[in-house]
């Protein structure tokens, strides 16, 4: 339901997410951070479906926690696309152990226009391109997905739910931090292609 505040995951969703668990055992053992929208649905996602990499990364000797970014946030402006506020995601005892500290108050706030979605998904890319480790597992939405992984290289293709693919990156110092896939591109997918909100708002709104 697109009109949902910052919708959580529904009992399908949840089922789903248990399914990229055991679809992702070698990730979980490789990967070297683990990154997330601040929504409650992808972090929801994150503490299901990425448990063992979450639970191997924070208790290394440095610990690794997970780091949520706000740039992540899906980008329309439905309810369920609009995240809520800091002061409330520390309320929720799911999320305990989860440093929210990045979260600016006005970091759900959707405003700016389609440049603005676009230089959203350029700082993404050339935050990850610049953080020390190799193997970097985000956890996002359809929307933003597009607007990060598109480039010269690829098509803005739609993302499953659930679904995971594999990027690096073309150049070390590009200024627009083109990504490539990888042979294999789609790593996991446990759910179907249900419209994203932008999709659902073209189809009612265009």
């Amino acid at each position: 339901d697109y009109f949902i505040p910052d919708a959580p995951l529904t009992p399908l969703g949840r089922r789903q997410a248990e399914e990229l668990y055991s679809q992702t055992a070698e990730l979980q053992q490789s990967a070297d951070l683990l990154v997330t929208s601040p929504l409650k649905r992808t972090l929801q996602t994150t503490i299901i479906g990425y448990r063992g990499l979450r639970a191997r990364l924070e208790s290394q000797d440095s610990p690794k926690p997970i780091v949520v970014l706000s740039r992540l946030q899906e980008v329309n402006d439905f309810p369920c696309d609009t995240g809520s506020s800091r002061n409330e995601l520390e309320q929720i005892n799911e999320f305990a152990g989860i440093n929210f500290e990045s979260l600016e108050d006005d970091w759900n706030s959707k405003q700016g226009d389609t440049g603005a979605v676009k230089a959203r998904a350029l700082w993404v890319r050339r935050w990850l391109r610049d953080r020390p480790e190799q193997n970097i597992v985000v956890v996002a939405h359809g929307d933003i997905l597009r607007q990060i992984t598109k480039s010269s290289f690829h098509k803005a293709s739609p993302w499953a739910n659930v679904e995971v693919r594999r990027f690096t990156f073309a150049h070390d110092n590009d200024d627009e931090a083109k990504l490539v896939s990888l042979p294999a591109e789609t790593e996991a997918r446990a759910g179907g292609e249900e419209p994203t909100s932008g999709e659902f708002k073209f189809n009612h709104w265009s």
